[in-house]
């Protein structure tokens, strides 16, 4: 599934339909490094701009292999009891938030951010910061495993 998130504060979200984040996984681990923050309800995926962003959205029955083009590259855990993930943005109403339809269970997240251009959407050319895709592939597991960074891109992006 192709998105284009409105990423307000620099940020959109994965969760299950049921639940909420509260901001508590933004520590400063996650902030300089992981660039991702790992709830119980969800993920949080900090973007480089505050502004539309291109995402994509697969499901997979395993891991992939590494996104060459990638710079940043990081996986963390994704329960999804409901069967329904919900992207969207932190300023996103109900009724601007997309959903992807999986089976219940826990799944493992890769979030990839590839250079590119600007979205296909139209976009706000007075926002700073370097354009991304940002890719998420999922697949299920059996453990938790915490987040772990497989490529560590630049530690931290300017704004």
């Amino acid at each position: 599934m192709h998105l284009v998130v409105h990423a307000d504060q620099r940020q959109f979200s994965l969760r299950d339909s049921g639940s909420r984040l509260d901001g508590s996984g933004w520590t400063a681990l996650a902030v300089e490094f992981h660039r991702i923050a790992s709830e119980p309800a969800g993920l949080a995926i900090s973007t480089a701009r505050s502004d539309l962003v291109e995402s994509s959205i697969t499901l997979l029955p395993s891991p992939p292999a590494l996104a060459t083009d990638a710079e940043h590259v990081v996986e963390a855990d994704l329960p999804v009891p409901s069967g329904k993930v919900v992207i969207s943005g932190p300023a996103d109403y109900p009724s601007q938030e997309k959903f992807f339809s999986v089976l219940p269970g826990l799944y493992r997240a890769r979030v990839s951010y590839v250079p590119a251009g600007p979205p296909v959407a139209e976009w706000n050319d007075h926002e700073f910061g370097e354009h991304y895709r940002y890719v998420v592939e999922m697949w299920p597991v059996v453990s938790e495993s915490g987040v772990e960074v497989l490529r560590q891109g630049a530690a931290v992006w300017d704004g």
